[in-house]
């Protein structure tokens, strides 16, 4: 007999559980749907967004100091398949800050390992003349930097390459602070290193105008006088100084503008480029500015041979550091703003990220019918402990 009864207990209960599992159940799929929607309905890109350093603070700041603005596109956006956004870069970049201390259109692009002809002929006609930095594609029309220095992010530096570069190279080292929502470690060590050698900081634009305005500067004689002018080109994008160096045994005198100005000296620890002079070994070397003359005088007549300088102020070699997709300026530099470094920032216009219409309504929908929903399993629960 009890073993009947507890036969029939057991079998009302298992009953009485399924029928409430069954009226639960459609509120648990209601709930779920609610709390999953969200993570289900996509943003919308929505025409882009600006970053605000480039002009405010950081950009200024970060143009003083000697970095270069460049180009690198658009968000998301291939260049390959839309050259329309190689002009739209440079606008984009021309309308908030200037590319260089040196001059204000942007100069340097960065682009992917391979692009078309078209992309090319679109480089050209938007007045870009470097490309950077892992181009597999021939081009005789620009000129090709490539990335030889490794990243500066953790362990990915070439530190071979970083203590043992050949003289006069540039050394062009990656860094990219942020990887979707990863913020990517720096190389303190590798930094460190560069930090403390003797090496000609600069950036892609600078370092191939001084080359150029290097090749360009004359030099006139006279008995104990030396001339040397640089010619501002009109054609010149860019007003880069260019450096020399007069091998001579004689004794220097004065250097001085034509104007009569002295011409200032060079400490040989100075490793950012701009004007000057000082005395070494072989001779002299000096860095002048386009569009200026200055007058060497030396002790007695002289003999003397004359050479263009790749590096500046005669240190070893050279390095820029080439920030990549750089969207937010503050991120990408806030770890270097106490550094000597010198950065080519590639400048990549951000995507502005539109809230769907649907989320607000799913919010406030979460919203009502959560509080209700647990209002009515309460009372659910509170009627099957009175059965």
């Amino acid at each position: 007999m009890d073993l009947l009864l507890s036969t029939y207990i057991t079998r009302f209960n298992l009953i009485f559980l399924t029928r409430n599992a069954m009226r639960v159940r459609p509120i648990g799929v209601f709930l779920l749907l609610i709390f999953v929607t969200p993570l289900l309905t996509p943003t919308v890109v929505a025409d882009w967004d600006d970053d605000n350093w480039l002009w405010n603070l950081i950009g200024p700041e970060r143009l003083e100091h000697g970095d270069e603005f460049a180009c690198h596109g658009y968000e998301g956006v291939d260049i390959n398949d839309d050259n329309s956004i190689i002009k739209s870069c440079k606008d984009y970049l021309l309308g908030h800050t200037n590319s260089s201390r040196w001059g204000a259109e942007p100069i340097s692009f960065g682009v992917p390992d391979y692009i078309t002809n078209d992309t090319i002929s679109s480089l050209l006609s938007s007045g870009f003349l470097i490309l950077g930095d892992n181009l597999k594609t021939n081009t005789d029309e620009l000129f090709i930097i490539q990335r030889n220095g490794g990243s500066l992010e953790k362990n990915m530096a070439n530190i071979s390459l970083l203590e043992s570069a050949e003289r006069d190279s540039l050394v062009s080292i990656y860094w990219e602070a942020r990887i979707f929502d990863l913020k990517v470690r720096e190389d303190k060590p590798a930094i460190e290193l560069l930090e403390n050698q003797d090496v000609w900081y600069t950036t892609w634009g600078e370092w191939y105008n001084h080359n150029l305005s290097s090749s360009r500067i004359s030099v006139n004689s006279t008995d104990s006088t030396i001339t040397l002018g640089l010619s501002d080109s009109a054609n010149s994008l860019w007003k880069v100084p260019g450096s020399i160096i007069i091998n001579s045994k004689t004794s220097v005198l004065d250097v001085r503008y034509d104007n009569g100005e002295q011409f200032p000296e060079l400490e040989n620890n100075s490793k950012s480029l701009r004007e000057g002079w000082r005395v070494v070994d072989e001779g002299i070397i000096l860095s002048i500015s386009p569009g200026n003359q200055v007058i060497i005088d030396f002790e007695e007549n002289l003999s003397f041979t004359h050479n263009p300088l790749k590096t500046f102020n005669q240190l070893h070699h050279s390095v820029t550091v080439v920030g990549h997709h750089v969207k937010n300026l503050h991120e990408w530099a806030s770890d270097f703003y106490s550094s000597p470094l010198k950065f080519t920032w590639l400048i990549e216009r951000p995507a502005a990220l539109e809230m769907d219409w649907r989320l607000p309504v799913i919010a406030i929908a979460v919203l009502i019918a959560t509080p209700l929903t647990i209002r009515y399993l309460v009372a659910q629960d509170k009627s099957t402990r009175e059965l």
